[in-house]
């Protein structure tokens, strides 16, 4: 070997330490995944977090080196007691939710999950130390009820998935 050829060559150990360092160095995102459920009657699921004032999607943030899609299928069954099948679920939007308060920016997924069964309603139980209850709501009633950029990566989401498209989306608009 020649002190010419790249290091990932000359010393594959010493390669991967640089890599580390670097990986080290590099931004965080905080990443959260909701859901859209629907009842039979088409009204959207919200739920009320007991750690905040207003009404939110279901779901939650992602932790670490967790995919979006597995972290949401865990939140909805620690908080509501709800299994859902994976390949039932689409991704409607991605938010950036820009740095607010205390916190750093983000990335929020949002999968559309169509409907909950009678079966499955009937065996929703919120986790009573994260949520004080949930409702089925229609719009109108969301959009009360949700802070003002939650109800825009709503809608925007709505729409997304009612035309086949996957919405990015700015602090819930596009």
């Amino acid at each position: 070997m020649t002190a010419d050829e790249p290091l990932y060559k000359r010393d594959p150990e010493a390669w991967r330490e640089h890599l580390a360092e670097g990986n080290a160095k590099q931004a965080r995102k905080r990443v959260g995944a909701d859901a859209i459920l629907r009842d039979e009657g088409g009204r959207i699921l919200l739920v009320d977090p007991d750690y905040k004032p207003d009404w939110d999607l279901p779901g939650g943030m992602i932790e670490a080196n967790e995919p979006p899609l597995d972290g949401l299928l865990r939140e909805l069954n620690e908080e509501l007691s709800l299994r859902l099948d994976p390949s039932g679920l689409t991704l409607a939007c991605i938010d950036w939710v820009s740095p607010h308060g205390p916190w750093d920016d983000s990335l929020m997924f949002i999968f559309d999950a169509g409907r909950v069964s009678p079966e499955q309603l009937a065996h929703l139980e919120p986790d009573l130390d994260e949520l004080r209850r949930y409702a089925f709501l229609t719009l109108d009633e969301a959009r009360d009820r949700l802070r003002p950029y939650v109800w825009l990566r709503l809608e925007g989401a709505l729409k997304a998935a009612e035309s086949h498209t996957v919405a990015y989306l700015h602090d819930g608009r596009s």
